[in-house]
């Protein structure tokens, strides 16, 4: 930022910006700076001076995830200032979460409302207007990571994603939600996050292409992702078997397999784990003493006891009864790990 406008604020959530502080007759070319700063270079325009603004940008595996509360201006990447920018291998997914927007790129002009999804590419010259007070929230990554081709980037940009589809309806809350906690993942668990969105978001952009999808890695990781899911609401079915999960999602078993070695644990291996945790997590609750540790075993899937026993302390290294009576179990901790993981 200029020597002229107060610089980026660390704070513990990742980077803040705002005006609150900032004299009136320096905000625009602090507002200025502040989005440029954290998309790449743009010109302002504002109807008199800038208001208020604030922008909070945290990164997150790869991208970087931004909320923007500003506002009405026009902000605009020009193709002078794109030949001076350092910064343009860039792509922006754009949830609009209040007030209207006019975005123009690729010689198409959106009006974009509320809880509309759009994208946007920095190499390119782009204008966006917003006539009112705003909300936005947006994740920032490298078009490499992206993985669309350019001709395809430029049939989607500056237009609504999603509007009436499932995916789409799914890719909204989750993207609002995520930019929100972005800074409280730890690092291993946010790469693993922002993999997750970014596969959502390539599988939204080749429905919007009207393309096929199913065999490319986005779906599989995809369908890998709503498959967990459904492990992980079917817990409690003793009868919950690969056999079940790949009839229920219409896949075959081998090909069930072949979904979770990228996660390097077989589909039988993954439903115990999952059940182990949730037995540990109420075998660790106070409200939870008058159960027997058979009853937990059975309320999460297992038939039989002793076998949840083994399960149990092979993956933890203690018994259950163990970690019944632990001061960790007490606190809410989580036991040492054991020898299969």
């Amino acid at each position: 930022m200029s020597s002229e406008t107060s610089t980026r604020e660390p704070v513990s959530s990742g980077i803040l910006y705002t005006t609150k502080a900032v004299p009136a007759h320096r905000r625009r070319a602090y507002w200025r700076d502040a989005l440029s700063q954290t998309f790449a270079a743009v010109d302002m325009r504002v109807p008199d001076e800038v208001d208020s603004g604030t922008i909070r940008a945290s990164a997150l595996g790869g991208m970087q995830v931004v909320t923007v509360d500003g506002a009405p201006h026009q902000a605009r990447r020009t193709r002078r200032l794109i030949a001076g920018s350092d910064n343009d291998d860039y792509v922006v997914v754009k949830l609009l979460s209040r007030g209207v927007a006019r975005v123009e790129q690729d010689a198409r002009e959106t009006f974009m409302r509320p809880g509309q999804l759009f994208v946007y590419d920095l190499a390119r010259p782009v204008q966006l207007t917003i006539p009112e007070s705003f909300q936005t929230k947006s994740l920032v990554l490298p078009r490499d990571l992206l993985g669309l081709r350019e001709s395809d980037l430029q049939q989607i940009t500056a237009s609504p994603l999603g509007c009436e589809s499932a995916l789409g309806e799914l890719l909204t809350p989750f993207l609002s939600r995520l930019v929100d906690t972005a800074a409280t993942y730890p690092h291993r668990t946010g790469e693993r996050v922002a993999r997750n969105v970014v596969d959502l978001v390539q599988a939204l952009a080749d429905e919007r292409l009207g393309r096929e999808a199913e065999d490319t890695p986005a779906a599989a990781r995809m369908l890998l992702l709503r498959i967990r899911t459904y492990i992980d609401q079917r817990l409690t079915d003793p009868d919950l078997t690969p056999a079940a999960v790949a009839r229920a999602n219409h896949i075959s078993v081998r090909y069930l397999h072949k979904l979770f070695e990228t996660e390097g644990v077989t589909v039988g291996r993954w439903i115990q784990q999952r059940r182990l945790e949730q037995c540990r997590r109420d075998l660790a609750r106070r409200e939870g003493t008058g159960s027997t540790i058979a009853a937990v075993a059975h309320r999460w899937g297992f038939v039989s006891a002793a076998h949840f026993s083994r399960s149990f302390r092979a993956a933890y290294g203690i018994s259950p009864t163990e970690w019944r009576n632990s001061g960790d179990a007490e606190r809410g901790g989580r036991p040492p790990a054991g020898r299969c993981r």
